[in-house]
């Protein structure tokens, strides 16, 4: 639904880089989540990257219109012909995330989520966990707004770090995996160099107080409730 994989696939050829060096990840649109449907949209993006397996194999959102024990065996289907080496879910519940899991003959590995320090997601990051599942954070600066937090700026004052890296370092302490987006060249070092420092008991539930359960950045317009 992007319209990147084939500008991602000749990114990867073009960089030099060996293919099993990069971790490349996509995703199954909700209308092409009928099992037939979901191996030939499956087909269909392996041959935009013109790549013959991708990393992992995800389902984009949740579709009530089909059965998900269904779509689950067209992703299981996918992960032993070959065309994707791991399978996951994303903006799931924590209802479905326990209904996937009880009803994948597959592990699943993660559910991609939007998380950042304004929105609360203790539920589902617990759900994950119990079940064996990596918690994917998409929006992890929420779109750039974690700049403008006086908390984030008064706690990166302290490790000469911004708001965005102390947010950042937030997320990976609590296991959670962080795929930061960014346009600027010079963000791409900034967000990997959060190695060096850790954030307080005391700093990580001060990030903490900030979430709501309403604070969701992201609008499609069609996101499903949140348990």
């Amino acid at each position: 639904i992007y319209e990147n994989e084939r500008e991602v696939g000749e990114g990867v050829r073009a960089s030099g880089i060996k293919r099993a060096d990069v971790f490349v990840t996509t995703k199954v649109w909700t209308t092409h989540f009928a099992p037939n449907d979901l191996l030939r949209s499956t087909k269909e993006s392996l041959a935009r990257l013109r790549m013959t397996e991708v990393d992992l194999l995800l389902l984009h959102w949740p579709n009530p219109q089909v059965p998900l024990e269904e779509t689950l065996g067209g992703l299981v289907e996918a992960r032993k012909l070959g065309l994707t080496r791991h399978i996951g879910v994303s903006n799931f519940t924590v209802a479905l995330i326990e209904e996937a899991v009880a009803k994948a003959a597959a592990p699943l590995v993660c559910n991609q989520v939007e998380y950042h320090p304004y929105l609360e997601q203790s539920k589902v990051l617990a759900a994950c966990h119990d079940n064996g599942l990596a918690l994917v954070a998409y929006s992890p600066v929420a779109k750039g707004r974690v700049k403008n937090a006086e908390a984030l700026n008064r706690i990166g004052a302290r490790y000469r770090k911004s708001a965005a890296q102390v947010c950042l370092r937030w997320l990976i302490q609590q296991d959670v995996v962080a795929i930061p987006r960014t346009s600027k060249v010079e963000r791409l070092s900034e967000n990997l160099d959060i190695f060096d420092f850790n954030l307080t008991d005391d700093e990580m539930t001060e990030i903490f107080a900030m979430g709501t359960r309403g604070g969701r950045i992201t609008d499609f317009g069609f996101a499903p409730k949140w348990d």
